[in-house]
């Protein structure tokens, strides 16, 4: 088994989802006592929030890439970035290590394909949603394209987010709230859902829809554990 290098503490909210599931997949395909051969990195994530409000991607650049750089001298053998926003700099933390990163939209646009969808909606933080790091890799790489919420939507899904999931702040109205930006969406044509942010699973499943979700957080650690065995 190869071991995983994990970026994680962005939120640890969500990093404690991959830690799970990472070692419950592993258990399952190996039996008895496996678990998954981890090496995490967690970023205090109020630093990595600041920089973000400022804009400040250069630094927060830097963090991404001496972090890999420190999971790479430690044994990691694969880069994981535990966060769909944070994969504004997977170009950047690719080239700063000789190790392969298992790109988060990669894992998503996998399951996206087999399950027929064209024009799923995409849940993120406002930084994924309006910037064309995560939109553009899907397009150009894998030529899905994403439909997005109203400028109301999106900020009502990016403030529960930050205020609330990455604090651990579980609210039935907030799942409400997004059940209903969804029903919009599939009105206007939304045939799949991107959970595109590692924490939205915590609030929704696809137990809440009658169209796919892709909840990204699973289809990652699944790709980097079939990666790592």
């Amino acid at each position: 088994m190869k071991t995983i290098g994990l970026i994680g503490g962005m939120s640890w909210e969500s990093t404690t989802v991959y830690y799970q599931l990472l070692n419950r997949m592993a258990r399952e395909q190996l039996g008895g006592l496996h678990s998954a051969r981890l090496l995490l990195w967690s970023f205090d994530f109020a630093e990595i929030e600041a920089m973000q409000a400022k804009g400040d991607w250069d630094g927060a650049t830097k963090a991404m890439t001496d972090a890999a750089r420190a999971l790479e001298r430690g044994g990691a053998e694969c880069i994981v970035i535990c966060t769909n926003t944070m994969h504004k700099m997977a170009d950047a933390v690719q080239q700063a290590v000789k190790i392969p990163l298992i790109h988060i939209a990669d894992a998503t646009a996998t399951a996206i394909k087999a399950s027929g969808s064209v024009r799923p909606l995409l849940l993120a933080t406002r930084y994924t949603m309006e910037q064309d790091f995560y939109k553009g890799h899907l397009r150009d790489k894998h030529g899905i394209e994403t439909m997005v919420p109203d400028e109301a939507g999106r900020t009502l899904v990016h403030d529960i987010i930050y205020n609330e999931l990455c604090q651990g702040i579980i609210k039935p109205g907030s799942k409400q709230a997004y059940l209903e930006v969804v029903r919009q969406a599939q009105a206007e044509g939304a045939d799949g859902v991107i959970f595109g942010c590692t924490e939205v699973g915590l609030l929704i499943s696809q137990a809440d829809f009658d169209l796919p979700a892709f909840d990204t957080t699973a289809l990652h650690a699944k790709a980097a554990l079939d990666f790592a065995l």
